[in-house]
């Protein structure tokens, strides 16, 4: 795979759950797939240290202008099991893991692990969420941040707020965290998904997926899991824009919460169906 590219089911485990033996060939079924725009030198560590735990690792660089690219692109020449996409102009987060997926479900991968560029995100855990994924293919398996003393409150309450607005338009249907991108998702559904709206591309990516694969039936997983937020002077780099962003997000839920009348019987159905099996 040595190539460059230019152009409701609901469970939480603890977050130092001991290692479980991953499922057979499961590099054959899931791949790590990270979006990446102008993250820096944080980028090379993140997909090292994901490498080194043998994990098939794919990067969508969404525009970057900071030369990651085209390191990563030289990194991939001597590593066939690290892929790398180069987009020649930003498009937004959602449609760097859309383009990831299309090439994912091409070549035959199930599942993808999303995981942030900027080593945010748990690699140890990564084994956890595919186990689990394993498990239940059919699921979509979220990641819950831990937060420590390095999260910035803002982003802390920020989380609540979602999640909050989350549990509204889904009825509370066990979305453990909207906004948190370290997830295993099954590839056909969210591609259906992706084809069904034209949002979803940019910040919104997250939480629109998560509710819009929750309305569709696709059971959920939990799995709290630890976040490390990084300083400037340590390399970290949001692209964040509080104002920007949020407005995005009050509207996406707004748009999503107009439209839930019409998932409503669908949501019923299925939690009869469920109530019915126990």
């Amino acid at each position: 795979m040595n190539r460059v590219h230019l152009g409701n089911l609901t469970t939480s485990l603890p977050a130092d759950q001991p290692r479980t033996p991953s499922c057979p060939e499961v590099t054959t079924t899931h791949l790590v797939l990270i979006p990446s725009y102008n993250t820096g030198t944080r980028l090379f560590p993140t997909v090292a240290t994901i490498r080194s735990k043998e994990w098939p690792v794919w990067v969508v660089i969404d525009g970057s202008t900071d030369g990651t690219g085209q390191e990563l692109a030289r990194m991939a020449l001597n590593d066939p099991d690290l892929c790398v996409f180069v987009l020649p102009r930003n498009q937004g987060k959602g449609a760097a893991i859309l383009h990831g997926l299309r090439q994912a479900h091409a070549n035959g991968f199930t599942h993808v692990v999303t995981v942030d560029a900027d080593g945010q995100h748990s690699a140890d855990h990564i084994e956890t969420l595919v186990v689990l994924s394993c498990a239940h293919p059919e699921a979509m398996v979220l990641g819950v941040p831990v937060f420590d003393a390095s999260a910035p409150t803002e982003r802390i309450l920020g989380h609540r707020l979602a999640n909050f607005c989350s549990d509204l338009v889904t009825l509370r249907s066990g979305i453990g965290n909207s906004l948190f991108g370290f997830r295993v998702y099954p590839v056909a559904p969210l591609l259906r998904t992706f084809d069904e709206t034209r949002f979803m591309r940019g910040f919104d990516f997250e939480s629109e997926a998560a509710i819009r694969l929750s309305w569709r039936g696709v059971p959920v997983v939990n799995v709290p899991t630890p976040v490390r937020y990084f300083r400037r002077e340590d390399g970290g780099v949001s692209h964040f824009n509080y104002l920007r962003d949020n407005i995005l997000l009050v509207f996406m839920y707004a748009r999503l919460l107009v439209m839930l009348p019409l998932r409503l019987p669908g949501i019923l159905a299925r939690r009869r169906v469920r109530t019915s099996r126990r």
